[in-house]
């Protein structure tokens, strides 16, 4: 009987566009349909669960899957005794206070003895004990952006993107107390096969993250300008240099990160660099 790695992710939201995009870049095809809580891949010994986020992690430590992504912050959140395999870099958000709109705010000790209404008492709890706040956490489970308004809580502590929700609900971010991404966590007692699996999966996310981190550029060059361009380039390892048809000009061939893309450009062409030719990479073997 073949052994599949059963990975865990969210049933619905932004956090299951992005993890299930991630696995089809991946090359693994798999048709989870509407409303399918469990799917298998046609192409790569792997089951999918879809769950609730919060139960992900509790899941992986008991071994019901073997992998799960999740958020940083569930996983911080729930503390189970799981392994973190790697950081995913995508579905990015962070954890904030927010009070008020209308209410003045002259820092973290404006929250000394003050009611916060969250979904994350352990995060919370954890950020005020370590900057000396003593504060009353009120655990609820959802619709935190209402709290202070109906008088529930003078603060919040939730989730926030792009900060329209508490805008929308008459409220100010004021403090970032953890940034979260996509996380990838394994159960700490994966046999042998399921261990080679997830190397193989590795190996692939690997690949399609280096391509999104990177570019490929051509660019022509007069040769008596090749050894400075050369200095400029960062490279793999070495770029490639082949001779134009055109007399006493090469083009130049490597690749640069996306981070230092445009300072690169800009030195390139103040090098003599023309024609540069920037392209997308899909996968990267390193």
């Amino acid at each position: 009987m073949e052994t599949n790695l059963r990975i865990a992710i969210q049933k619905k939201g932004r956090l299951s566009e992005d993890s299930l995009k991630l696995i089809k870049e991946c090359g693994i095809k798999v048709n989870n349909g509407t409303g399918k809580l469990m799917a298998t891949a046609t192409n790569f010994p792997m089951e999918f669960l879809f769950l609730r986020d919060d139960d992900i992690p509790g899941y992986v430590q008991d071994g019901i899957a073997d992998i799960g992504i999740v958020g940083a912050n569930e996983a911080d959140e729930k503390d189970k005794d799981v392994d973190l395999v790697k950081s995913l870099g995508f579905s990015k958000c962070r954890l904030s206070l927010a009070i008020a709109k209308n209410e003045e705010y002259n820092g973290l000790q404006d929250f000394e003895g003050k009611s916060i209404a969250t979904s994350y008492p352990k995060i919370l709890g954890d950020y005020l004990s370590d900057n000396g706040i003593s504060a009353d956490i009120h655990e609820i489970s959802g619709s935190v952006e209402i709290a202070p308004s109906i008088g529930l809580a003078y603060g919040i502590c939730d989730i926030v993107s792009s900060g329209s929700t508490l805008l929308s609900n008459g409220l100010k971010e004021v403090e970032v107390i953890f940034k979260s991404e996509a996380v990838m966590l394994a159960n700490k007692g994966l046999s042998a096969e399921k261990q080679a699996i997830l190397e193989k999966l590795i190996f692939r996310i690997n690949a399609v993250q280096a391509a999104k981190n990177s570019k490929y550029i051509l660019l022509n060059a007069p040769n008596d300008q090749i050894e400075e361009i050369i200095k400029i380039l960062p490279g793999m390892k070495s770029p490639t240099v082949l001779p134009l048809a055109m007399e006493g000009w090469s083009s130049v061939h490597t690749v640069i990160q996306e981070d230092d893309f445009w300072q690169i450009i800009e030195e390139l062409k103040e090098a003599g660099a023309e024609g540069i030719l920037v392209v997308p990479i899909e996968k990267m073997i390193q």
